[in-house]
């Protein structure tokens, strides 16, 4: 019963242990100090989150998000370039969208200034002659601009009363006309058609009365495009007046903001400027006198009526409008012709064609080869180019502004000699060819044994 009573005593005795010995080391403290931190951190963290929650008391929790310091709270800021560089893009910007508003408002006005400039470089040489002999600037060029005004003013109306008596007579002839075109319906479709019954037929039907109205309303429509044009030609000669009258203010203006080098290259090119447009406008000329003296001959021969008006027609539309000139030249006298005799047309029309290849192959090249010095292809490509970018305006000016800048741009080309080769000139040395075909199919034929064997 011994051991009974050992084992008895032995839970009474264990506690008692910790009692007895004395706490020497503070490591069980700051465990528990460690751990009371923990649970009051978690506690903190569980209260701020609710919806995270602590899985056991012994596990470490994530650190606290510190505040970030000063340094780096100075960088996450915006810089202080941004907003200026904000505002000068906008600013940027909005002069874009303003100068593009503008340019397309004036643009107009831009064509004009350009058309006048060149009219102002054509009248240039008369102008000059003239002051050098003596005479004001001024007055030479109201001199010369009184005398393009009434050449133009008479052409205009020669061509004007030439049209409208040839309408009058379209008019009073027209019932004539139409029996003689009833009468040929009659007879080759064997229909029954009388003049009154086609009269009736065409001013009850519908389309005819949609035109006089459309017409009336359009009256108001032509005159404001009359007006406009008439305004925009005063203008034309405004600029162009001043343009000549003031050109040596103007070259020293120009000249006088720019260095002495630049200043050269300035006055040569518009010496270069006044020289191919003064001179396109001179072969212009002659070729125009040449065709309406050619086309009168014709005419004349024809029995056509108002020949000089349309010889006169025929020669400045055809060289003053490119590409198309000729074609709208020739449909007039065409047209009057054949109130005359339908034959008459095809001898004005055959005419036509031929005499414009001789302009183009033996009469143009002759005469442009010492004023504008142009190719015919590149001259054909310019007025395409400058039909798109300015439509009729462009056209006008394109073979004299492509001329002035091939001028302008040949002083900066170095040139060489060209070697003595029949290949430059387009002949080929076929005997030459001959043989050396001769000698690689030799050569061929050698390797190809050399290969077999």
């Amino acid at each position: 019963m011994a051991p009974t009573d050992d084992t008895e005593k032995t839970p009474e005795t264990e506690p008692k242990k910790p009692q007895t010995e004395p706490t020497t080391s503070t490591e069980p403290t700051a465990a528990i100090e460690s751990q009371a931190a923990i649970e009051s951190q978690a506690a903190i963290e569980s209260q701020a989150e609710p919806t995270v929650a602590v899985a056991s008391p012994a596990l470490t929790a994530p650190p606290a998000p510190t505040a970030p310091p000063a340094g780096s709270r100075q960088a996450a800021r915006m810089p202080r370039w941004l907003p200026r560089a904000l505002v000068l893009a906008l600013a940027l910007y909005s002069c874009f969208l303003l100068g593009s508003w503008a340019f397309h408002q004036l643009v107009g006005l831009l064509v004009n200034i350009l058309l006048a400039f060149f009219l102002a470089l054509a009248i240039e040489p008369a102008v000059g002659r003239m002051a050098a002999r003596g005479m004001r600037r001024g007055l030479a060029t109201f001199l010369v601009f009184f005398a393009v005004l009434v050449f133009s003013v008479g052409f205009v109306v020669l061509l004007g009363s030439m049209l409208a008596g040839q309408i009058v007579d379209m008019v009073e002839n027209f019932p004539k006309y139409l029996d003689s075109l009833i009468n040929w319906i009659n007879q080759n479709f064997h229909t029954d058609l009388s003049r009154v019954e086609v009269q009736d037929s065409v001013l009850s039907s519908d389309w005819l009365q949609k035109y006089v109205q459309n017409s009336a309303s359009g009256v108001l429509d032509v005159s404001a495009t009359v007006l406009g044009g008439l305004f925009r030609l005063l203008t034309i000669f405004l600029f162009s007046f001043y343009f000549a009258a003031d050109g040596p203010r103007l070259r020293r203006a120009l000249c006088s903001v720019l260095p002495p080098a630049r200043q050269t290259e300035v006055l040569r090119a518009w010496e270069i400027a006044v020289d191919k447009t003064g001179g396109y406008l001179y072969s212009r000329g002659l070729m125009a006198l040449v065709s309406g003296v050619a086309h009168f001959v014709l005419f004349e021969i024809l029995d056509v009526p108002y020949a000089p008006a349309l010889a006169v027609w025929v020669g400045l539309v055809s060289q003053f409008i490119p590409t198309i000139g000729t074609y709208l030249a020739g449909a007039l006298p065409m047209l009057i012709a054949f109130t005359v005799n339908p034959w008459y047309a095809l001898w004005v029309l055959g005419f036509v064609v031929i005499y414009q290849q001789f302009e183009n192959y033996v009469l143009q090249p002759k005469l442009t080869s010492k004023t504008v010095d142009i190719h015919p292809a590149v001259a054909f490509g310019s007025v395409i180019a400058g039909t798109a970018l300015l439509g009729a305006v462009g056209a006008l000016i394109a073979i004299p502004a492509v001329a002035t800048l091939q001028a302008f741009l040949g002083a900066y080309v170095k040139r060489y000699d060209v070697t003595d080769d029949p290949r430059v000139h387009g002949h080929r040395r076929y005997g030459e060819a001959v043989v050396a075909r001769l000698q690689k199919a030799l050569q061929h034929k050698k390797e190809a044994s050399s290969e077999e064997s």
